[in-house]
């Protein structure tokens, strides 16, 4: 790097974001150019090939013609000369050297919009000239092909080409992506690509969906809650921390509800789409939480855009199923669980449905609530019939947030006002509804409950009443007459109470809006046993020497969790929301990069920031420490990467350089391990490599990089990775993906919510992987544990971060080093998604 790009790089240390160097702007341009002559290159090579062979079969004709004619001989060979001559003219001065003529003009033409830049333009002049003379060097035309043979690849397909001496091309989106061979492959066509011997077992799911659904948290008889997050039914027990999932949701899990007999479960899910974007057939779930065994799927092809609520009947011991779809008429429908049929179909209303449930005395009686209403159905002989509730003097709320059932029958609902509305039958009233008005539904009594919305109601063995608050976070335990027994507040951290769950009478399980399930009882106080983010997950980082990852979130919440005990063991919040993060090689620090391009360095004890600094005023994309921890690289939306100096353990930092090159904002780099190299992917598919050691220094020739060992691989674009891209991406398909410690296996992170497994090289286009279903968003990220036991993978907008256990060879962790205890016992239900 010049003088001038080293004072630029002192003048910016504040962060500011400069101008862009223009001599490597130039410097980009130029190599797009030169690429553009390798191919030019490529076609004269082909044609000086196809020469050669032409003038092989002319010497086996002439010999052949000698031998019956030796006069016939003569005048072919005369007539060969002259169109070789005449040939090789046309090759020389035509169309190679034509085209590389223009492109010399168009380098002299661009370098000419820079005004004032003699010696920059003087420079770039030279090396196109020494562009377009290289083919006129050679006096031989065969010697000249097999030296352009050696030099370039041939243009080809657009899924790749492949040059046998020195490297292939992979398409994206019609942008031509070089990829170099490494020397120790000698033949590349040969490479054998199969699915890993390794596979991912689900072990531990992070979160719960608890900001936008309703009564999807119950108490099995075995001791385990039931809850769900992505595409996950999760039962945990809670004595024993272990988990078990139900997985055969294809897309996120919406609703869920318990049948009486304490066993079965319904479960219901969002819409989605197959590979070709053809929507997939909804249906409910019914399954065993004994066996997790799929018991009937209810509905296929029936509901539109998703199941919003479920419920069983009681009175009938759970004989019939109601569902509510997310229709823009939100259709109600109620089937028999046995045969699986449809009893009846009734369009509901056009406003948001919140819930619904039989009357628990009387099957055909259902209740439905939303916003501002409240319907009373009664189904006979296949037909509804609605009552909508009447708000008469009481003021009527904007939503009917919840509902239960009294002892004595009635219906409670809790609203967004904060009151529970006590609803009963009553005569209508014929001076409002006139003559042969039958009997409506009205309120009996008005109870003021919460300051805020009342989110959730749970009536409790022998008729009383627990409430659970939005804004005040309170729970409230109210009397058989409704009088407020108890109450205790919900601490800040864990958001509203959205749901609660009796347990035995006394002890709550409480789940939250912040995502987040807590145990306890009214007198005694809650604590969480589930935790999670809130809002699109993209930073994760796993620790160096112990079995613990880190998580930053738009939530701007960085947690730290203990992936042996599944636990949090600490979370703080941030004034901006965290993109990414790294550990410093000795594991005592970390840093985050966030949206605002600052970024800070936390001390794992203390938790304090021991470093920030600035660098741009654009989301920060990368952050990744050299293997030796002396060096941190910092990969910034403003197309840099930042270069600093790290002493002190982790915990000073000084700018040493910026790497200034790329034309589209930094997506990925990897450190040598040496320490002295990087390889960085940027937002337009560009690979570039830098020579961090002598000052930030631009690798022009990337063939010279192609043996370079990288002490990690994370870029999604390189020789080594090139198999994991599906034929027809975008260059977006993939987020990221990450290489195993052992140098087996890489794992990738898609935009289709699949987690894959591939063998690690995997340098052949549509190579074959394991595939593995669970989030119900874009994965944005994949981390291996330090010693390989485990993978994590972290969703984007369904905030759940999943732990797969690596299965299969002995090379990737060992046996003796998995996480290994009792707690981490896991069983799902089998995987659909691993082929």
């Amino acid at each position: 790097m010049d003088s001038s790009t080293n004072s630029l790089d002192e003048g910016s240390a504040d962060g500011s974001a400069g101008f862009p160097d223009q001599s490597s702007v130039m410097e980009v341009r130029l190599q797009a150019q030169e690429d553009e002559i390798t191919l030019l290159k490529s076609s004269l090579a082909d044609a000086l090939r196809k020469l050669q062979l032409h003038d092989q079969l002319l010497h086996l004709l002439k010999q052949q013609l000698i031998a019956v004619n030796p006069g016939a001989a003569r005048a072919l060979s005369h007539a060969c000369c002259s169109e070789g001559v005449t040939s090789g003219r046309r090759l020389h001065s035509g169309s190679a050297g034509d085209g590389i003529s223009n492109h010399a003009s168009r380098v002299r033409r661009n370098s000419e919009k820079f005004g004032n830049q003699d010696r920059q333009r003087k420079r770039l002049d030279k090396k196109a000239a020494s562009s377009a003379n290289l083919l006129t060097r050679s006096p031989s035309l065969e010697n000249r092909a097999k030296e352009l043979v050696q030099s370039s690849g041939s243009p080809g397909s657009r899924r790749g080409t492949y040059s046998q001496e020195q490297s292939i091309k992979m398409f994206i989106r019609g942008r031509p992506i070089t990829m170099y061979i490494p020397s120790n492959i000698h033949n590349y066509e040969e490479l054998k690509m199969e699915p890993p011997s390794e596979t991912l077992e689900l072990d531990w799911v992070y979160g719960y969906r608890g900001r936008d659904c309703r009564a999807n948290l119950y108490f099995l008889p075995t001791g385990e809650a039931v809850y769900f997050i992505a595409r996950v039914v999760v039962l945990y027990h809670i004595k024993n921390r272990t988990q078990r999932h139900y997985r055969k949701h294809t897309e996120c899990v919406r609703c869920l509800t318990l049948h009486p007999d304490k066993v079965r479960v319904a479960s219901g899910q969002t819409a989605g789409v197959d590979k070709d974007n053809k929507p997939l057939q909804l249906c409910v779930h019914i399954w065993d939480s004994s066996t997790l065994a799929t018991l009937q799927q209810v509905g296929l092809g029936t509901f539109q855009r998703g199941v919003g609520s479920v419920a069983f009947s009681f009175a009938d011991s759970g004989s019939f199923l109601c569902v509510i779809d997310d229709s823009n008429e939100h259709m109600l429908s109620v089937w028999d669980c046995t045969r699986g049929t449809k009893q009846a179909e009734v369009k509901s209303t056009n406003e948001a449905v919140f819930a619904v449930e039989f009357n628990p005395n009387d099957s055909t009686n259902i209740i439905t609530c939303g916003k501002s209403h409240i319907y009373f159905w009664t189904l006979s002989s296949g037909q509804f019939t609605k009552k909508q509730g009447i708000f008469g003097k009481y003021k009527k709320p904007k939503f009917i947030q919840c509902f239960t059932f009294s002892l004595t029958g009635d219906v409670l609902t809790g609203d967004s006002e904060g009151n529970i509305l006590t609803w009963g039958k009553s005569a209508a009233d014929v001076k409002t509804l006139g003559k042969g008005a039958k009997e409506t539904y009205q309120i009996m009594r008005q109870t003021r409950a919460h300051e805020g919305s009342v989110f959730t109601l749970c009536s409790l063995p022998g008729g009383a009443l627990l409430s659970g608050g939005g804004k005040d976070r309170k729970i409230i335990r109210w009397s058989v007459d409704l009088a407020p027994e108890q109450e205790c507040e919900i601490p800040e951290n864990f958001g509203a109470v959205r749901t609660i769950a009796d347990v035995d009478g006394k002890e709550l399980l409480v789940g939250t809006t912040r995502n987040a399930i807590l145990i306890g009882c009214i007198s005694e106080g809650f604590v969480a046993i589930v935790q999670g983010h809130v809002d699109e997950l993209w930073g994760l980082a796993t620790h160096p020497h112990h079995n613990m990852f880190l998580t930053c979130s738009h939530d701007r919440q960085v947690c730290l969790w203990n992936a042996e005990d599944h636990k949090l063991d600490w979370c703080i919040s941030l004034e901006e929301y965290g993109l990414c993060a790294d550990f410093c090689p000795d594991g005592s620090v970390v840093a985050v990069g966030l949206c605002t391009g600052r970024w800070v360095v936390l001390d794992l004890l203390t938790r304090e920031v021991v470093s920030e600094s600035t660098d741009g005023n654009e989301q920060l994309s990368v952050m990744r420490y050299s293997p030796d921890g002396s060096f941190l690289a910092v990969g910034s939306h403003d197309n840099f990467i930042y270069i600093y100096n790290v002493t002190d353990n982790g915990r000073r930092y000084g700018r040493f350089g910026k790497c200034n090159g790329h034309s589209s904002f930094i997506t990925h780099l990897d450190w040598s391990k040496e320490g002295k190299h990087i390889m960085s992917n940027s937002g337009d598919y560009e690979i570039l490599y830098w020579d961090i050691a002598a000052g930030c220094k631009l690798l022009r020739n990337r063939f010279e990089s192609r043996d370079r060992e990288w002490a990690s691989y994370t870029c999604v674009l390189g020789f080594h990775v090139m198999g994991v891209w599906l034929e027809g991406s975008d260059g977006t398909d993939i987020n990221a993906l990450c290489r195993s410690h052992s140098q087996t296996v890489v794992a990738v992170a898609d935009d289709f919510c699949k987690v894959h497994l591939f063998q690690y090289p995997c340098p052949k286009l549509k190579a074959p992987s394991h595939k593995y279903d669970g989030h119900g968003s874009h994965v944005t990220n994949v981390c291996f544990t330090h010693n390989d036991s485990h993978l994590l993978s972290m969703g984007g907008k369904d905030t759940c971060i999943l732990q797969w256990r690596v299965r299969g060879s002995g090379e990737v962790g060992g046996s003796t080093e998995r996480l290994a205890s009792a707690s981490t016992t896991s069983t799902s239900s089998p995987e659909p998604g691993l082929s």
